[in-house]
C-alpha cells in the first residue's frame, strides 16, 4: 500500500553561501526566473523597512523581543547580527516546503551556510565564488559544489541543473525481518 507522502521524491535544502558581495541575490533571482518550483524563504529581521519593502515579501519585519522569542524557542535555522540588527531563517516555512517535496533555496553569508550545515547534515552547499575568490580550504570542504560567478546567468543555469537533482531519492519500503 502507498500515500501520497511516500511516492512523493523528497526535496533537499540547497543553501547559496559565498562571501559578501559575491552576488547571491541576483542569482538566485535568475534562479527564480528559470525554476518557479523552488522556494527562497523569507528572513526574519530586526531592522526597519527600507522603502519598497513589504512585510512578509521582502523580509518579516519584527521586533527584537519577538527575535528573541523565535531563538528561545527554536524557531530559527540560522541567525546572525548585522551591526545593531539580526536576521534569520525561519525553520517552520523550510521544513513545510521541505515536507511538501518543494525544493528550497536558501542564500546565506558563509557562516550561515556552515550554521546550517551543522544543524542540517543533509542540506546541498553550493558555493557561489566570484572569479578571483579563493576560499579557505577550510571552508571549501563544507560545499558539495561550487559554482563560479563569472556570469550571473551562467551561474543561475548551473544552479537550476543542481536545484533540479536536489530531490532525494524516494524511500524504499523496508522488509519485516
Amino acid at each position: 500500500m502507498s500515500t501520497d507522502d511516500e511516492a512523493r521524491p523528497a526535496a533537499r535544502l540547497t543553501v547559496l553561501g559565498g562571501p559578501s558581495g559575491a552576488g547571491r541575490e541576483s542569482v538566485v533571482e535568475l534562479v527564480r526566473a528559470r525554476f518557479a518550483r523552488a522556494w527562497v524563504p523569507v528572513p526574519a529581521t530586526t531592522r526597519p523597512p527600507r522603502p519598497g519593502e513589504v512585510d512578509g515579501l521582502h523580509r518579516c519585519f519584527v521586533d527584537p523581543a519577538a527575535f528573541d522569542r523565535m531563538i528561545a524557542a527554536g524557531e530559527l535555522l540560522e541567525w546572525s547580527r548585522a551591526g545593531p540588527f539580526r536576521r534569520g531563517t525561519p525553520r517552520a516555512g523550510v521544513r513545510d516546503r521541505l515536507a511538501a517535496g518543494v525544493p528550497v533555496l536558501l542564500p546565506l553569508d558563509l557562516p550561515g551556510a556552515l550554521a546550517v550545515r551543522a544543524v542540517t547534515p543533509d542540506a546541498q552547499l553550493v558555493l557561489l565564488a566570484p572569479p578571483a575568490y579563493r576560499p579557505d580550504p577550510a571552508v571549501a570542504v563544507a560545499f558539495a559544489h561550487t559554482v563560479r560567478h563569472d556570469r550571473a546567468e551562467r551561474a543561475a543555469d548551473e544552479l537550476v541543473g543542481l536545484l533540479g537533482s536536489s530531490f532525494l531519492a524516494p524511500a524504499q519500503p523496508r522488509g519485516c525481518g
